[in-house]
């Protein structure tokens, strides 16, 4: 028997709530909510969540906040909610960690979705890479874990990535010495095309170059092509461990 992907939604509003919850139980999920942080870590504590929706704004810690923390223990996938259409609120979401907003208000429909799509590209590869016979990838002194996800620094210390961060890494990976434009990472990451102006993917690149150590003024690892998109310029090859 399947066991249900849970959704843990945290909104202080209780009609949405409720909305939430009765919509995703209709419609194949388990569905649990929180009314604000100190209800959403006691509900990670009771449940195996496999997605959170975020509100941005709650009554005692801020979604962001939470979202930064949450990405600090966990790379559970999180959905962030905000009421605001602002280009600043999802920027600073995705660099927090959130792996897709959605602006409220909004049709469930359109929720369920966001959500099945981030599971899905959770759980496997992007549909553009090819199965390795290897599951480790070495470059640049950097060596990345493709199975548990563990990216290990030349001086071996190991750096936590985000489910964003990881993709974006593996389709750098999977494309060295390529450049690739913002709306092919979009597509690729999210699976939804670039709103105009959304400089989401240029956040993503940026906390991925911090995780690098790659200086962003002259980043010699991923280089940006102006007018063009994003390179990663190293040689990529496979190896049994990264021990």
């Amino acid at each position: 028997m399947n066991t249900l992907d849970c959704i843990l939604i945290v909104d202080d509003d209780q009609d949405i709530r409720r909305l939430l919850v009765d919509y995703l139980a209709r419609n194949g999920f388990e569905a649990i909510a929180a009314r604000d942080g100190r209800d959403m870590w006691r509900e990670l504590d009771r449940h195996a969540v496999d997605l959170i929706v975020l509100d941005l704004m709650l009554p005692d810690t801020d979604g962001l906040t939470l979202c930064r923390d949450l990405r600090a223990r966990s790379n559970t996938p999180v959905l962030m909610l905000t009421a605001r259409g602002e280009e600043t609120d999802r920027i600073i979401g995705i660099e927090m960690g959130a792996d897709d907003y959605l602006v409220k208000p909004f049709n469930p429909r359109e929720l369920q979705a966001r959500i099945k799509m981030i599971l899905r590209r959770s759980r496997a590869l992007p549909p553009n890479l090819h199965p390795e016979p290897s599951r480790c990838l070495r470059f640049a002194g950097w060596c990345l874990d493709t199975a548990t996800r563990v990216l290990l620094a030349p001086d071996g210390v190991v750096t936590p990535l985000s489910g964003g961060e990881f993709r974006l890494l593996r389709i750098l990976l999977d494309h060295p010495n390529r450049v690739l434009n913002r709306d092919q990472l979009t597509e690729m990451i999210h699976g939804r095309e670039a709103e105009p102006y959304d400089r989401a993917i240029d956040v993503q690149v940026s906390r991925l170059r911090q995780r690098l150590r790659d200086d962003s003024r002259e980043p010699a690892l991923i280089k940006t092509v102006r007018g063009e998109g994003y390179v990663l310029a190293s040689t990529v090859a496979e190896a049994s461990t990264c021990e």
